[in-house]
């Protein structure tokens, strides 16, 4: 044998090596054809022409329109988290619900608790957890719930042969009770989303209270999960009532669109959405989100709009998150959207978790979704667009009373700050396609 040669299988174990070191980089790095090198189009129709931009973007997505129902924002746990309980307490044939972090804490005993009782009761309850984010939920009341007649599933848990799919989560919010009243926003089910936003522990949030046709599109983003998860099909007026009813309470809806993205769709419809929305404004853009990591076609839409005259802002967390990484590399992006013009400010009483657009006192987009690459590719999200000036203006309301609680990042402050704050910046944002 020859020496001066290594064996056949350390040459294959070699190639093998870096190979999978070679897959890992690609796939940490780079977006490898995932999506176009840039969007564009001849017209984007502005808020105000109703038509031509709800058709537009209905087609784009492949969403429907819908018309009726009513859209009520509450803030912070102080006010959704009452809102919920007394919904499900009041429940009398189905509730449905579906959330991404379930813990087991003072309001998941609440809302476990509740949806016993309902189950008792005899009304059907059915509660999808995500198998990441539910796996703190009590085991001893979820067991009482499904005693009680309740049906309790993980999304997706780790399996091995799945383990492949882990990684793309459910991060939808969806609760509905009797098809009539439903609640999407940024919170879920721990106590951190407790109290009124008052210290660091207690995190600044939003959710919606909608009714009518807005909670039967709720109710169809959790059915569609709940089939694909359990193998039941949730058919009849129990889920679905012919004549969803308006309540009084809330904002009365003009229209709306109801968008479900999932990691399987290659269309990416919410980037679509997001994009259109944002090329669509014309005087204000105001966004408030928790993880802003955004892609090169959202900050050309942003830079673009502020270029041209919009009043584009960006509300965003400070310190105070549970993911520093994704905050460096936000920060890669602000001195880019600054010097076009983009005003940046970080709230600073508590972590900013809340997920809101709304472009000309006219169009807003609620729900779950994140402004990073993970919400429009890898996770399970959803989203209400809702052309309505009244509601518009509502999120405006809070969107300026949380700037007063809020500093603005100035571009000469912004660009004095350390070597160390810059390196760290470099650094995350190489894993931006990864948050």
């Amino acid at each position: 044998m020859n020496e001066a040669f290594s064996p056949w299988w350390m040459t294959v174990l070699a190639f093998i090596g870096i190979l999978a070191l070679a897959t890992a980089i690609l796939t940490l790095f780079f977006t490898l054809g995932r999506r176009p090198k840039r969007l564009f189009t001849d017209y984007v129709p502005s808020v105000d022409a109703e038509d031509d931009f709800l058709l537009a973007l209905a087609g784009m997505v492949n969403a429907p329109t819908r018309g009726g129902g009513t859209a009520e924002t509450l803030n912070n746990g102080v006010e959704f988290f009452p809102a919920i309980l007394e919904a499900i307490h009041g429940a009398e044939r189905t509730v449905t619900f579906f959330t991404y972090i379930f813990d087991d804490g003072e309001i998941g005993t609440r809302i476990l608790k509740a949806l016993i009782e309902r189950a008792r009761a005899g009304v059907r309850v059915r509660l999808l957890l995500d198998g990441f984010g539910g796996r703190n939920a009590n085991r001893t009341l979820l067991q009482e719930l499904e005693d009680a007649g309740g049906k309790c599933h993980y999304y997706r848990p780790l399996h091995f042969g799945k383990l492949t799919r882990f990684h793309k989560r459910n991060h939808r919010r969806a609760i509905v009770i009797d098809g009539r009243i439903g609640f999407t926003g940024g919170a879920s089910i721990a106590d951190e989303w407790l109290g009124n936003a008052e210290s660091p522990d207690h995190w600044r949030d939003s959710m919606f209270r909608v009714t009518g046709p807005l909670a039967l599109s709720l109710q169809a983003t959790f059915g569609e999960a709940w089939s694909n998860t359990t193998g039941e099909i949730l058919i009849g007026a129990e889920f679905y009532p012919l004549e969803a009813e308006t309540e009084e309470s809330g904002i009365s809806v003009s229209r709306h669109v109801n968008l479900i993205s999932s990691p399987s769709d290659e269309a990416h419809p919410l980037r679509k959405l997001v994009w259109l929305s944002f090329m669509a404004a014309r005087e204000r853009l105001y966004l408030t989100n928790a993880y802003f990591v955004p892609d090169k076609h959202m900050r050309r839409a942003l830079s673009d709009r502020a270029r041209a005259g919009v009043d584009v802002r960006l509300l965003l967390p400070n310190d105070h998150t549970d993911a520093k990484p994704i905050r460096w590399a936000s920060h890669s992006y602000y001195e880019e959207l600054m010097k076009a013009g983009v005003r940046i400010y970080e709230y600073q009483p508590t972590f900013l978790h809340s997920k809101t657009l709304v472009v000309d006192t006219k169009w807003s987009v609620i729900g779950s979704a994140n402004m990073d690459i993970r919400s429009k590719e890898l996770n399970e999200e959803n989203v209400l667009g809702i052309l309505d000036a009244g509601f518009a203006e509502q999120l405006e309301e809070t969107f300026f009373a949380d700037l007063k609680q809020s500093r603005e990042i100035r571009p000469d402050e912004w660009r004095k700050r350390g070597i160390g704050a810059r390196f760290l910046e470099r650094f995350f944002v190489l894993f931006a396609e990864q948050y």
